[in-house]
């Protein structure tokens, strides 16, 4: 488990003691239901309520012996529970415990994952409000292309976290299955029922068939769900990182007081937040090619998914709830520098506006390819040899016998390339 990165709620979720709780719970969960079924004796029942125990460091104690986690905890807590120990996992296998107990805590996980994807969110949808008219270049191949604003960037992450709002909820309901089977699935010594009742307890779907273990391709999607959320954190990290570059800086980290750059260089300010972001994003998705690999097991089961699971569900869970902190953090405070976007959107001497140039050509009644010509022919030259492309179009005598010099005017009007702001912005908010 990744402890550096683990927030309180989160670490709890995976921590020991909450496992082993959740094991009891579902060991006298099924006791409860074979009591109704009259299997075992109701005082049995009370005495194991009343002095079920279990202590972590003597069930690894016990299993450096047995060399079986499920097997040490069942008898440590037959320590404390006496004679009425033989009523307890009876008719159950380990994958019972262990499956139904993962599901809760994956759901538990998924509901931390979900407040802080809406909490990101809020954030977004604040400062893409703030910066809606915030007028920036454009770029595509990392080439200045045409004007947007920087509230537009923003409410394309917001459009994109909704979504892995959505794929998070699935996740979390593909997840919510438990199972009290048996050995492979076939409830020979376990009525189904008590599946019924163990699983509406917890809030879980029985599987509506397993072997002995719940199927892996659900564990698979949701780890994989976290992979597209790491991914989604990684492109803003790395679009904040190029606006940062010293060339641009058109966007920065918030530096705080006492804060330091580098050991060697006291000038520097570096987009740390968002390199470590784009790391951790590596660590997720290869953790879910690994929960990729566990959906082939030989036969009705094997353990080598077991062993996987408990590195990459906790630590991919862990390090989203962290990432998503971070980024929300790196957001809200993020320094927006209007005056740098502006000086870099009139960098390349009006060339931005060179699509206008091109239609306005082919509206006069002029082919695409000869009109693309003319309009090249003058853009190459400014990008050779600088020069104001506006100026270039107004004296060049082909052109002008096409196109009109108002018609150049609006061209080169940034409300021109805005119009449709509120538009968009409508359509992504408009919940």
């Amino acid at each position: 488990m990744i402890d550096r990165y683990s927030r309180p709620e989160m670490a709890n979720i995976w921590s020991l003691q909450n496992k082993y709780e959740k094991w009891l719970q579902i060991e006298i969960a099924v006791c409860e239901a074979l009591v109704e079924k009259g299997e075992i004796p109701k005082s049995a029942l009370e005495n194991i309520k009343g002095n079920a125990k279990f202590g972590p460091s003597r069930i690894d104690e016990i299993e450096k012996t047995v060399k079986h986690d499920v097997i040490a905890f069942l008898t440590n807590v037959a320590e404390y529970v006496g004679e009425d120990s033989r009523y307890i996992h009876m008719g159950l296998t380990s994958s019972d415990l262990l499956d139904t107990t993962l599901a809760i805590q994956m759901k538990e996980a998924a509901d931390i994952i979900l407040n802080d994807l809406k909490a990101l969110s809020v954030i977004l949808k604040r400062r893409a409000y703030e910066f809606k008219d915030t007028v920036m270049i454009g770029r595509s191949h990392g080439i200045h292309a045409e004007p947007i604003t920087f509230g537009l960037k923003l409410a394309l992450w917001y459009a994109e976290n909704q979504r892995n709002i959505k794929r998070m909820e699935n996740a979390k309901e593909t997840i919510s299955y438990g199972m009290v089977s048996g050995a492979v699935g076939t409830f020979a010594n376990i009525d189904p029922s008590v599946e019924e009742y163990v699983c509406k307890k917890f809030n879980l779907k029985p599987a509506p068939v397993s072997n002995q273990i719940v199927q892996r391709d659900r564990h698979a999607e949701y780890m994989f769900t976290l992979s597209l959320i790491a991914s989604s954190i990684e492109k803003i990290a790395v679009e904040l990182r190029h606006l940062q570059r010293t060339e641009v800086l058109e966007a920065e980290e918030y530096f705080s007081f006492g804060q330091k750059g580098s050991s060697a260089m006291p000038h520097k300010r570096n987009p740390i937040t968002a390199e470590q972001l784009c790391g951790l994003a590596r660590v997720v998705r290869s953790n879910a090619i690994a929960a990729m690999e566990n959906v082939a097991l030989w036969h009705e089961r094997d353990i080598s998914h077991s062993s996987v699971e408990r590195i990459i569900i906790p630590d991919s869970t862990i390090l989203i709830d962290y990432m998503l902190n971070k980024v929300a953090n790196l957001i809200d405070k993020l320094l927006v520098y209007p005056e740098d976007m502006k000086k870099n959107l009139d960098k390349m001497g009006g060339l931005i506006y060179s699509e206008g140039i091109l239609l306005e050509l082919v509206k006069s009644g002029i082919t695409r390819e000869e009109a693309y010509k003319m309009v090249q022919r003058i853009s190459m030259k400014i990008w050779d040899k600088g020069g104001d492309f506006k100026e270039s179009i107004l004296n060049d005598r082909e052109i002008m016998k096409h196109i009109s010099p108002a018609m150049i005017e609006k061209v080169f009007s940034i409300s021109h390339h805005l119009k449709n702001i509120d538009f968009i912005f409508k359509r992504v908010f408009r919940k």
